[in-house]
This record gives structure tokens, C-alpha cells and sequence, in this order.
């Protein structure tokens, strides 16, 4: 899955560059500076995208309550979650050249109405397979990130990555005769690298990965355990230092467990779309 998502990447790129690379010929990239040699799009002190994500759902939920163990949940075998498009909104403040304090917005929605393949108990409630199920899960993911590239040239970079991001979950589940719910809160610091190379004076291929690995939670709290892991692959045509068109693939996976009894599985993975305007 992921080569064919580097593969699509690539394709887009391409195909906007047959034209941003005629368009960069006729222009010399704006430097501002006069002995800049930076790249188009390398330019800049506020950057903000706006972009659809696509991604492919693989998630899984227990809770228990009351003494009474839940069932592992599967969200599209179980309880019929599809496919669905989200809006994301990053924002990027580079008050010096390799210092970048970055925040990004992603609010996930999924609501179904699923016929059970068996009963399901889910936080000390059964839900019979005689009654369709009602979900609704809503998770708000936020991000504050810290970037410090500490390799800059004009045709690339690679930095550093500090960051904590905020994951605000709920999810319920309801029928005629009960409706439940579970909800999490929390801070989950991670760690990670960003590089960029340009191809071309204005075409931009950047990777990124951060994450928080499985056995740190449970050195803390032997109860509990947990990882978290985002890859985002991106190209970039700027059309000019104030505007770049966009097309990606992101992988988030998120995973928790409290108490010994309640986990969660978040995997969503899949290509994205848009673009950035800088000032």
C-alpha cells in the first residue's frame, strides 16, 4: 500500500510539474535577500495549508466497567464504520530560518448504523445482535510541534522534531434499549525528524516521522502501555513563494492501554490533498 501511495505521489508531481517548471523558467525565484539562493516556497515567516485527507479506517475499541470484561470491537467489521474524507489545517511560524513552531488541526468523524455480527459488551453494557447499533466516534486531533533544522541548504534540509500532540477521543454506542460511552484525554509527547530535498527550484519531495514508542508507558505505570507513530510523504509544486499546491500520504497509528482492561486502536492511513499560501 505504501509504494503504491509513493507511486500516485510521484505521478502528481510529475504531472504539475510539466507546468510549474515551464512557469519557474520564466522567472528567476524571488529572493528578497539578493545573496539568498533559497529555493521557491523557502521564503517566508507564516505558512497555512488546508487539506482533504482520505484515509482507509482500521480500528478497535474495549472498555470495561463495573467488573464486567468488553469485547474487542472492530469498527468497520463490527459496527459497519466506512470510508470518509476529513479537512486538516496546518499552521507554521518560522520566526528564524531553521526555527519552526508548527500547530495542526484534525477533526475525525465517523458515524454508522451497523447490524451486529454477535453480542458485544462494551463498557458493562450488552448490546444483543438482534438490534442495529448506533456509532458515533469523534476524535480531535491536536498538534504543537517544535522544528529545528539543524542541516539547511538552499536546495533542502533535514531537522529535529519536539512535540506533544492532543488527542481528545469519545466514542458511543447506542441502540433502542442503551446508549454508553468512553472517552480520553491526553497529552502524548513524541519525538522524530523531518528531510527535504527539491528537485527542481521549486518541486519539493519532504518525509517526516515522529513517534512515541511501545515500553516507555509502561516503565511509568506497569498497568498501562502505549505507542504512537505518524509518517506524512509530500510533494510540493510552488507556483511562487507565497503558493504551493500539495498531495501527500499520511500513516497515524495510535494505540493504548489502561488498566490492563481498555485499549484502543486507531490505525488510519491514506492519500491527502491541497495547498499553502506564505507571507
Amino acid at each position: 500500500m505504501r509504494a503504491r501511495a509513493v507511486a500516485v505521489i510521484g505521478l502528481c508531481v510529475s504531472i504539475c510539474a510539466l507546468t510549474a517548471v515551464s512557469a519557474d523558467a520564466q522567472y528567476r525565484p524571488y529572493q528578497p535577500r539578493g545573496s539568498d539562493n533559497r529555493a521557491t516556497g523557502e521564503h517566508y515567516n507564516v505558512e497555512f495549508g488546508a487539506y482533504f485527507w482520505d484515509p482507509t479506517p482500521d480500528m478497535s475499541i474495549k472498555s470495561e466497567s463495573l467488573g464486567i470484561q468488553g469485547d474487542q470491537i472492530d469498527f468497520v467489521k463490527d459496527l459497519g464504520v466506512e470510508k470518509a474524507r476529513f479537512k486538516q489545517m496546518k499552521l507554521v511560524l518560522r520566526p528564524a530560518t531553521k526555527h519552526k513552531f508548527r500547530y495542526e488541526y484534525t477533526p475525525i468523524t465517523y458515524t454508522a448504523v451497523g447490524t451486529l455480527r454477535a453480542n458485544i459488551r462494551f463498557n458493562g453494557i450488552l448490546y444483543p445482535v438482534q438490534f442495529p447499533v448506533n456509532t458515533d466516534f469523534h476524535w480531535k486531533a491536536h498538534r504543537f510541534t517544535y522544528e529545528y533544522d539543524a542541516v539547511y541548504r538552499d536546495r533542502g534540509f533535514f531537522g529535529i522534531i519536539l512535540e506533544t500532540k492532543y488527542t481528545d477521543v469519545q466514542t458511543t454506542l447506542s441502540n433502542i434499549l442503551d446508549s454508553e460511552f468512553v472517552s480520553a484525554k491526553a497529552p502524548i509527547p513524541s519525538i522524530g525528524g523531518i528531510g527535504r530535498v527539491y528537485v527542481a527550484p521549486n518541486i519539493s519531495i519532504t518525509a517526516e516521522l515522529t513517534g512515541f514508542p511501545e515500553g516507555i508507558v509502561s516503565k511509568i505505570d506497569e498497568n498501562s502501555e502505549g505507542h504512537y507513530f505518524d509518517f506524512d510523504l509530500y510533494g510540493t509544486v510552488n507556483f511562487s513563494d507565497h503558493f504551493g499546491a500539495q498531495a501527500g500520504y499520511r500513516s497515524f497509528n495510535v494505540y493504548y492501554l489502561v488498566d490492563s482492561n481498555d485499549t484502543g486502536r486507531f490505525h488510519l492511513k491514506g492519500l491527502y490533498f491541497g495547498g499553502a499560501v506564505r507571507f
